[in-house]
């Protein structure tokens, strides 16, 4: 009987590792001045924002939503109509950086983008040119689901684990992550004031 616990458990294992897809990242270039379009604005009078879609990975767009010089990024499929995502970005002056990491789950041949690893410069304040960088976690919104939103923050500045933390965040949380309903995680302190205004 003993002998049997621990084949079983062996066999449960595999059996899970065999179900559960190869995690892996590939990188996607954010340049709004070459691979966005611009799909709403503010007109005159009407301050500064504007609301653009951006190409992503393999069909996966990105949307940036930019305001008062702060951003809230959407990665991947929104809900249908005119309703935008939730904004979710830091109080203070923040702007997304280059380079987006994709967290992609490989299985039977197709790679699905799960989430996204993206740094954000973020000012410490206003009469300072300093910054602070968090790389932010989101949940990825699939053609059938249409739920995406942050689900972690890491600090990296300062942070030489700060990479290899946010993946663990983005392969740990984001699949199973209730946009709306559970809160984000922490890694590090002290982190920027972040907020998500439904």
């Amino acid at each position: 009987m003993n002998r049997l616990i621990p084949s079983a458990f062996v066999f449960a294992a595999l059996s899970a590792s065999s179900i559960a897809g190869e995690i892996s990242s590939a990188y996607s270039d954010l340049d709004t001045g070459k691979d966005c379009t611009v799909f709403a604005a503010a007109e005159e009078g009407d301050g500064e924002w504007a609301n653009l879609v951006c190409s992503g990975f393999r069909g996966y767009p990105v949307f940036l939503y930019a305001g008062d010089l702060r951003e809230t990024l959407f990665y991947g499929f929104p809900a249908a109509g005119d309703m935008a995502p939730a904004w979710e970005s830091f109080s203070a002056f923040n702007a997304a950086g280059a380079k987006i990491e994709w967290r992609l789950e490989t299985s039977s041949g197709r790679a699905i983008p799960f989430a996204t690893i993206h740094r954000r410069k973020v000012s410490n304040s206003v009469e300072s040119d300093s910054s602070t960088e968090v790389l932010v976690v989101s949940k990825v919104g699939q053609p059938h689901a249409r739920d995406g939103c942050v689900v972690g923050l890491v600090l990296a500045s300062g942070n030489p684990d700060a990479n290899r933390q946010a993946r663990e965040v983005a392969d740990a949380k984001a699949r199973g992550f209730a946009c709306g309903a559970d809160r984000p995680v922490s890694v590090g302190e002290p982190m920027p004031d972040f907020r998500r205004d439904n």
